[in-house]
């Protein structure tokens, strides 16, 4: 460790949000360089070269054959498909000398689409399984929690091509498997969950989400099985009701009723109900959004749920991708009069109605519903308002909030709420790149056929920062033996040529057995040292000091906190066999 480049902090980062961001940077594995861009230290790319080396031992055993392509790229095959518009702010776009605009590859489907149809051509050469593990970019707007949500991250994308659908769900399936042994040999507890393809396009797709409290992504899962990232949960439509006999639909003035809760008890105070009280899941709130698209045109859209519901808008926008959805301001409410602000209701919207703003609502809201809304006037609402006698929409969005408790829509029980990082995701992509890209074989009958394709990736750098935010404590960060930097961390404690040399013969002697051995040589206290064994989180740590005179050393277990004396004619034995197990 004197001579190791790492230099280890007392205080946290001021930018630390995520305690693996914390730990990585004050044991000195990364160091930032810009927001969402950091250097790797020697320590941390051990790691991270160790989180590769399973990838790829995994990969390879099911077949897969490693390419690498180029981080900068042309824009025309991106084009080709759309994604230099789609992607929108997301990507970094540059200009070579010559003015040609480039691209830094936030991910390389085209790149592997058009590579292959350059040396294939015919059904003989397929399946194929193409891989990398490589550096991408993406200009995220909230580069937060270190490696978590980076600008700049190294990720694993492989790819499947087959000539048939068949060939498609055996490339699917034996990535599955893989992507569990993967994870399994991490040592993550992940889910593994239905998934939205978004701009990825495709149509089966399952993401693999280490459960952590810090996760960005929201998931449900239900005691009989169903799991599926929330952004992709699908509620089933209630059965249409009868709306023979139901009263007229009637104005009422609703004082002071912008909100749902005020609306609930004017209504409560006014309109009593005979069989029981007004409640939020009775009113249909309208809310009215703008959708930004990546070519810069705008459209509203308004969104009809009942009012004990809000939008969760990680579910709108994956549902409108590749546009944004914003707040609808007030310049917004000027130039569409009609909606009146907090009194919106079905009256004036949808594409045929007089605002002419499409109006989609919640699989809720199904004929024979009955609904309180707003009348489209100031401080009035209009009650009995039935779905399907007095009003329609343009169609449905399923963009509620999930809530612990909601039936799972396979009836498997009530959901369950859990946060998680995205480790991994797989996509039957078909033939959306393949139709792009003019990518087709000969078949066994010499008919060209469009190449069905699938998609995989594994965040491997991010794959540091969720192994380190589900083992680290209260003292720094704590390997599983498969990612340490080091095995073993050999501590040199107290006075005396006899001790130091000891631990630096022990150290070369573990070297010696292939055990890879780090030795706290320098001249700082006990106590610097051991707080630094526990920060940078070797697995085992051996502790030469005092005892030596004894015959003794300690043996330290990270993880358990455990400490143990064993003889000096024993610890060499003794070290191998627990990292060796």
């Amino acid at each position: 460790m004197s001579e190791l480049f790492v230099r280890t902090l007392r205080e946290d980062p001021a930018d630390a949000e995520v305690p693996s961001h914390r730990w990585l940077v004050r044991a000195g594995y990364i160091r930032r360089a810009a927001p969402g861009i950091y250097t790797w230290l020697p320590l941390g790319l051990r790691v991270l070269h160790k989180v590769e080396d399973i990838v790829r031992e995994e990969m390879d055993g099911i077949g897969a054959q490693e390419v690498h392509f180029p981080a900068l790229l042309p824009r025309e095959p991106y084009e080709l498909t759309d994604r230099w518009v789609e992607y929108g702010p997301n990507l970094f776009r540059l200009k070579d000398r010559k003015g040609n605009d480039m691209l830094l590859g936030p991910t390389h489907e085209e790149m592997f689409t058009l590579l292959v149809k350059d040396l294939y051509s015919s059904y003989k050469d397929l399946p194929l399984v193409l891989y990398q593990i490589q550096t991408k970019y993406r200009d995220e707007a909230r580069p937060r929690a270190g490696l978590l949500r980076g600008r700049e991250f190294v990720m694993k994308d492989s790819y499947s091509f087959d000539v048939d659908d068949a060939g498609l769900q055996v490339a699917y399936d034996k990535h599955r498997e893989a992507y569990i042994r993967i994870f399994d040999r991490l040592g993550l507890d992940y889910a593994i969950v239905q998934a939205m393809s978004g701009a990825m396009g495709g149509s089966a797709s399952e993401e693999f989400l280490a459960v952590a409290e810090n996760g960005e992504d929201t998931f449900v899962r239900s005691p009989g099985g169903y799991a599926a990232n929330v952004e992709a949960v699908r509620i089933g439509a209630p059965a249409p009701l009868p709306y023979d006999g139901l009263p007229a639909a009637h104005v009422e003035d609703t004082p002071r009723s912008t909100t749902i809760d005020a609306l609930v008890q004017v209504a409560n105070d006014l309109q009593p109900r005979a069989d029981r009280p007004w409640h939020g899941g009775d009113t249909l709130k309208n809310v009215v959004f703008l959708l930004e698209y990546p070519d810069g045109t705008r459209e509203p859209l308004a969104i009809g749920l009942p009012g004990d519901r809000e939008v969760d808008e990680k579910r709108l926008e994956a549902q409108v991708e590749p546009a944004v959805a914003v707040p609808f301001g007030e310049e917004d409410f000027a130039r569409y009069p009609s909606l009146v602000k907090g009194y919106i209701g079905p009256g004036v919207l949808g594409e045929q109605n007089a605002s002419g703003v499409k109006y989609l609502t919640d699989p809720r809201v199904v004929p024979g519903t009955r609904w309180i809304t707003g009348a489209d006037a100031d401080q009035q609402h209009v009650f009995d308002l039935v779905c399907g006698r007095d009003f329609t929409s343009d169609g449905v969005i399923d963009v509620a909030e999930i809530r612990a408790g909601d039936p799972a829509p396979d009836g498997s029980g009530p959901l369950q709420l859990a946060r998680g990082i995205e480790m991994g995701h797989i996509f039957q992509l078909g033939r959306k790149y393949a139709d792009a890209l003019g990518l087709k074989v000969l078949d066994q009958n010499g008919k060209q056929v469009t190449v069905t394709m699938g998609s995989y990736g594994v965040g491997v750098s991010r794959a540091v920062a969720a192994v380190a935010e589900h083992t680290c404590d209260a003292k720094g960060l704590c390997w599983p033996r498969a990612l340490a930097p080091y095995d073993v961390q050999v501590v040199a404690t107290g006075k005396g040529a006899e001790i130091a040399t000891y631990a630096a013969d022990l150290a070369g002697a573990l070297d010696a057995a292939g055990i890879a051995v780090l030795l706290d040589d320098r001249k700082a206290s006990p106590g610097v040292k051991f707080a630094d064994a526990e920060l940078l989180g070797m697995p085992t740590t051996v502790v030469v000091g005092r005892g030596l005179a004894d015959g003794v050393v300690e043996l330290r277990d990270r993880a358990s906190g455990t400490v143990e004396e064993v003889p000096v004619a024993e610890v060499m034995d003794r070290v191998v066999a627990v990292v060796r197990g």
